[in-house]
């Protein structure tokens, strides 16, 4: 798998949370780190994602948004 995304976190798969369309998939990539992104289901299942499977979370962003209250 090649890509152009510089910032790839490999971890396990901690949790999965299936809602109607889309699902929140928990990946511990270690030192107490965890990362969250929300997919659609049927990514999940296209990928057959478990918990305990070891993943990749890839991030590509143009932007960074940072607020407080």
């Amino acid at each position: 798998m090649k890509l152009s995304a510089r910032n790839v976190f490999k971890g396990t798969i901690k949790s999965l949370e299936k809602g109607i369309i889309t699902a929140s998939v928990k990946i511990d990539i270690g030192g107490g780190n965890t990362v969250t992104s929300i997919i659609t289901k049927e990514s999940i299942d296209e990928l057959g994602l478990k918990v305990g499977d070891k993943a990749y979370a890839i991030i590509k962003s143009t932007e960074i948004l940072i607020a407080k209250d």
